[in-house]
């Protein structure tokens, strides 16, 4: 079993499902509300258990009531916490709108992730334990740098989620192995509109990057080699929510497992499909039993 590390983000996603999201300045009537445990991190980390890895998370939650279900949601989940702070004060939420199409919309407040701004003992040596880091943008990027610079130096295998979309530094791409962002953040980071060119220009900076186009499945480039498309499962979305930790979560345990790329994001692809025909961010994550029954089919 491969040893996955996560070192991000823990929220609470406080979920609104509406028949349609408001404008600006509108007001509708939502038919449902929900708190379920999520954060970029922790999606992550969760999704990557439940495909069979075993899984450590670095992060950290407040010392209120959601904290300590987060905490929980992570152990029942076979995520190991030890080297998950409780600090004092709020923990991070995710204020989610979900419509009747399975979109969203989403706005963060970081909380406890924001204390998360440079790795502490016990951190470097877990890092060095695994067969691959799993890096998102909800905590200070100083962590995020930190925890890739410890990546490279111990020979780690370091994917990075460029989530929320921000300019990134040059050294931080340096210390990446593999981008995954969506079509959008690949967007924000390169300027081209087009999935393909986009991957290209990142290219320039990474040597692997996977895009991934919701319904459409995922492009992979890597320099030296001819992109390769991998169409996802079509499917009926009732939530959207976490899809892309989903997929992000089984690719890191599909990689570390040893599997060819191709293989790895239909793998990875299959989750995914699974996790958008449920509600929720982390309680929608298949295990993996279902993954490989979505994937031979």
């Amino acid at each position: 079993m491969t040893h996955i590390v996560v070192l991000g983000s823990t929220n609470m996603d406080l979920v609104t499902y509406v028949e349609k999201a408001p404008q600006r300045g509108e007001t509708v009537t939502g038919r449902e509300f929900r708190t379920i445990p999520g954060g970029k991190g922790a999606n992550q980390a969760i999704a990557a258990a439940r495909a069979g890895a075993t899984v450590s998370m670095i992060g950290a939650v407040g010392d209120d009531a959601f904290g300590t279900r987060l905490r929980a949601t992570l152990e029942h989940s076979g995520v190991d916490t030890d080297l998950l702070r409780t600090v004092e004060g709020p923990s991070g939420t995710a204020h989610i709108v979900v419509d009747d199409k399975g979109g969203n919309s989403i706005v963060v407040i970081p909380g406890a992730n924001g204390t998360v701004d440079h790795l502490v003992p016990g951190d470097d040596g877990l890092i060095a334990s695994a067969d691959a880091l799993l890096l998102q943008l909800e905590i200070p990027l100083a962590a995020v740098l930190a925890g890739a610079r410890a990546a490279r130096a111990h020979g780690i295998r370091t994917i990075l989620t460029p989530a929320p979309a921000q300019p990134l530094p040059p050294e931080l791409l340096a210390a990446t192995d593999l981008l995954v962002p969506n079509e959008h953040e690949a967007t924000t980071l390169t300027g081209r509109t087009d999935p393909a060119d986009a991957a290209t220009a990142l290219l320039d900076q990474v040597t692997e990057v996977v895009v991934t186009l919701g319904s459409a499945g995922s492009l992979y480039a890597a320099r030296g080699a001819d992109p390769l498309v991998v169409p996802a499962p079509q499917v009926t979305a009732v939530d959207s929510t976490g899809a892309g930790d989903t997929f992000v979560g089984a690719l890191a345990v599909a990689l570390t497992e040893g599997r060819p790329m191709r293989s790895a994001l239909a793998w990875a692809g299959a989750a995914a499909a699974l996790s958008v025909q449920r509600p929720g961010a982390s309680a929608s994550m298949p295990c993996r039993p279902e993954i490989e029954a979505q994937f031979a089919s």
